[in-house]
Formats: structure tokens, sequence, C-alpha cells
């Protein structure tokens, strides 16, 4: 009787919310995921970028304010602080077992440590003599090797004709050789481990899919796949169609949770649609933290935003 009154209770305030013209949203149940009803949490807008998310190793989130050459703290308190003034840049986030941290960067581009500052040093800044155009996002595997996205070029203000675009996949193996993996992938963006780490997913932001890949001994890829449909694929208002796949992250359990033009999209170790969680803006990336790494944060449009889950982030490393 307690749980009914409970539920009938939940739901009689989700409408009220509704009618009033709340601006709240509350997570749908998920199962092994979410709860129903809880609230997607705004920590604070008005970031300048909004990029890169990483569970750090005291709990808090860190992630880049890639516009304002930062990277920023979330403390478990939702305190909010500067971590690193001039990253150069700094977008996606690795964090490495001594505790150094990794970073593909924007302003003067290449992969390399960003933290500590007597670590500082650069993994790589070019292919073969190219420059890499815009380094995206990047996972760091077991072994050492990192895996990063470079997104290429695009037309914006700024620059409306920029140099004709070469997006990539790229790996730096453990001991430093640059590979390219993929250059079939119109625009590669979020990057992600399986849990074993031997399937590579890969967001192509203007695809209907999340691909994936088998990862070979050498760290080299094969096998190109779609592995999960999404829900966010539409058509825009400049009449392109895309699903908007941003960052990835991912549970203990081997789940797959991708930021669309949905929201955060969940997916089962198959490929299986499991459930989206709305975000109030459309997210861009997404990670675990907090102390049992059970909190979900996703950040995107100056917005970054807390959930609280019942799954919890992987266990066997930090991204």
């Amino acid at each position: 009787m307690l749980a009914k009154r409970l539920l009938a209770f939940s739901i009689g305030a989700l409408l009220s919310s509704a009618a009033a013209g709340a601006d709240y949203v509350y997570t749908p149940p998920i199962l092994g995921v979410a709860a129903g009803g809880v609230l997607v949490d705004e920590i604070k807008d008005g970031f300048n970028g909004t990029e890169g998310p990483l569970g750090y190793s005291d709990g808090s989130l860190l992630f880049t304010e890639t516009n304002a050459n930062k990277i920023i703290r979330i403390a478990p308190d939702d305190t909010v602080s500067t971590f690193l003034d001039k990253s150069n840049g700094a977008n996606g986030l690795a964090l490495a077992p001594d505790g150094s941290i990794v970073a593909v960067q924007t302003l003067k581009t290449q992969v390399g440590v960003v933290y500590p500052a007597d670590k500082k040093q650069t993994l790589a800044a070019d292919y073969q003599g190219t420059p890499f155009q815009r380094p995206n996002d990047l996972v760091r595997a077991s072994s050492g090797g990192i895996y990063f996205t470079d997104s290429g070029t695009r037309p914006s203000k700024e620059t409306p004709n920029p140099p004709p675009s070469h997006p990539g996949v790229f790996y730096i193996s453990p001991i430093g050789d640059v590979k390219q993996l993929a250059t079939d992938i119109e625009r590669p963006n979020g990057i992600q481990l399986s849990k074993d780490e031997k399937t590579l997913y890969v967001a192509n932001t203007p695809g209907e899919h999340v691909l994936a890949y088998d990862i070979a001994a050498d760290g080299t890829i094969q096998n190109r796949r779609n592995f999960a449909k999404l829900a966010g694929w539409r058509q825009g208002e400049d009449g392109k169609w895309s699903g908007g796949a941003d960052g990835l992250a991912l549970d203990d359990e081997g789940r797959l949770y991708v930021a669309s033009n949905a929201g955060v999209e969940v997916f089962s170790e198959k490929g299986d649609a499991l459930g989206v969680i709305p975000i109030p803006k459309k997210p861009q990336n997404l990670a675990f933290s907090g102390p049992n790494k059970n909190v979900l944060y996703v950040v995107g449009r100056g917005s970054a935003y807390k959930i609280p889950l019942l799954a919890r982030g992987i266990s066997t490393r930090a991204k």
C-alpha cells in the first residue's frame, strides 16, 4: 500500500511539474540502469564549451571547458573549481595509472600529457608528417595504448572555407608508434573500449549507428560493423540527417551509453536498445564518477548535469 501511495505521489508530482511548465527532467525506469523518476540534476550552466568528462581518482569529475582553455573539476558535493588553466584547448581526457592526465588538444593539435606539469609531454602531433586537424576524443587501453579520433575540418563562421577534411581513427602504441586505423568514417567523434578491450566503439556523428570493430593483438582494428541503431537519428533544420552521436561511456556490466540527439541512449553489450535518458540540452559527452562511481555526469551546450543510477561505471579502468 505504501509503495502504491509513493508511486501515485511521484506520478502526481511529475504531472504537476509538467502542468506548471517547470523545466525538470526525470529518468525513465531502465532495468539495471536507472530507477524511474530520478531527477536529471543541473549542477551549473554557462560554461564556455563542455567536453571530455573523466571520473577522477578522488571521486570528482573533470571535464574540459575547451573554449576557455581550462579543465574544470566538480567535487562530489557539486563544488565547481578550475583544475587546470592553459590546457592547450584540451578536449577528451584519459587517466593513466600514475595519475597523469592525457588529453587530445585542439589549439596546437596534438595528443599528450597535460597534467601534472612535470610530466607534460607530446605523444603524437602528426601522422607521417601530416598534422592532426581536430583531435576529438580518446580512450586508454590497459596496455598503455591510446585510441583517439580526429574529426577533421568543418566550415564555421570563423573559417567558412577550411582545408579539406581528413577525419580518422588513430592508435598510439605503448611504445609510441602512431598508426592510422580508419579513414572511412565521415565524422568520428566519441571512442570507447568494451570491458574486455576486444572491441572498439566509435561514434560517427552524422550516422545512424554507433560503429564497432574487433581489436587485433597489435592494437589494429578490423571487421567494421553497425553496433547500435540510434533513436536520435533525425533530420535537422538544415535538411541533413544525423544521429548526433558524440561521447561514449561504459558501465561495469559492459553496457554502452551514447550522447545523441535523443539524450543518453543505453545499449546492451550486444547492441540492443535498453532505453533513453532525456537531457534538458543536447548532450555532448558523459562519464561515471562519484565515490561509488554510480553517478553519471553529462555535459553539453554549456551545462553540466548529474544523474544517480543503479548502474556503476567500469571498475577495471578510469574510463
